[in-house]
């Protein structure tokens, strides 16, 4: 049996939909499934045990329509068995339009969409979060098949990999006998940062009360806003980084999975924490639901939104939203999680 899983989006979107990865290998062990995924995320699946190819969408291919439509043809002359389109755009049909031989092609419903589909799945009212979500597009593999869900996503750097970040990271300074935490000082998302004078306040607090090394990661476009915060710490603190560089979205997981902690704004990074397993926390903008974007929540991986400290906030501007959520608040709820798994 074939199988390709379409998942066209950011980082943290790919990492929560590879569950269905997860449960497909398991539910058909002999199978191949395929991922297609856009070029920038695609080397985070790179050995990932229920993947057995990583498809890449390329920036040409997804600017240049007869490009894009000459590799989903490509892709497809593999006759795959089952199709899924998890995100279920007009650019992601084509995948369902050209496998019109598959058994099974589930995508979404949606209206004056969907033709090419032989399944097509309501969004749902009570799913849990969006892991729980995405697992609901195998509902029609039910009818035939016994479905061995799988709801963990979980990422795999090797040893090698590893340990080259960690030599860089030594080459910058790090001393790794102190506890390393990674900070998400920024966002691709403006909406998603948190005042950035509160987070100063929160890294000088924990810099004071615990003796941790923390690093600023970021993108080559972010860098010079890492430097600034860096240089606006006090003293321009020697125990804060921000001179390691991560040339691709896998060295950044090279990188956080030499990290003893998480925390910072929410986005990919943290559920790349996640699937590597490092306590992570995330501040989570206002218009964001926790409970949708922690999927599998825990005392290990938790997360502070708006409705946490206030219900009703309908008539507050965003940064009255994000001022109720507190240094002091934030720094309790970090130290927390620092005490109960990091502290060494």
């Amino acid at each position: 049996m074939k199988i390709l899983v379409v998942r066209f989006k950011q980082i943290g979107d790919a990492i929560l939909s590879s569950p269905i990865c997860n449960t497909l290998k398991k539910t058909f062990p002999d199978a191949e499934i395929d991922y297609v995924l856009y070029e920038h995320v695609a080397p985070l699946f790179e050995n990932h045990k229920y993947i057995d190819n990583v498809i890449r969408i390329t920036k040409g291919e997804q600017k240049n329509p007869f490009k894009y439509f000459f590799k989903v043809w490509k892709i497809t002359r593999k006759k795959y068995d089952i199709v899924i389109d998890i995100m279920s755009t007009p650019k992601s049909e084509f995948f369902t339009l050209l496998s019109l031989s598959s058994s099974y092609r589930i995508g979404r419903k949606k209206k004056y969409r969907g033709y090419t589909y032989t399944h097509k799945i309501e969004e749902p009212r009570d799913a849990k979060d969006k892991v729980d979500k995405f697992l609901r597009m195998l509902k029609p593999l039910e009818e035939k098949y016994k479905v061995v869900y799988d709801n963990n996503y979980t990422l795999t750097i090797s040893d090698e990999e590893k340990k080259y970040m960690k030599d860089k990271m030594k080459k910058a300074g790090i001393d790794f006998l102190k506890p390393v935490v990674a900070c998400a000082i920024n966002s691709r998302v403006p909406s998603k940062v948190y005042p950035i004078e509160c987070m100063v306040e929160i890294i000088n607090t924990l810099l004071k009360d615990l003796d941790i090394q923390i690093i600023f990661y970021y993108s080559p476009n972010e860098k010079e806003f890492a430097h600034n915060v860096h240089k606006n710490l006090l003293n321009n603190n020697k125990k804060i980084f921000s001179n390691i560089e991560t040339s691709s979205i896998r060295e950044l997981a090279m990188l956080l999975s030499n990290c003893d902690m998480f925390f910072g704004n929410e986005g990919g990074p943290r559920h790349l924490a996640q699937s590597l397993d490092v306590p992570s926390f995330a501040i989570f903008n206002p218009d964001s639901d926790k409970k949708e974007w922690i999927p599998n929540a825990n005392d290990r991986h938790q997360g502070v939104e708006v409705r946490d400290i206030m219900e009703n906030t309908e008539n507050m501007t965003r940064d009255e939203k994000y001022r109720l959520m507190t240094p002091e608040y934030i720094v309790s709820k970090v130290k927390e999680i620092y005490f109960k798994y990091v502290r060494k």
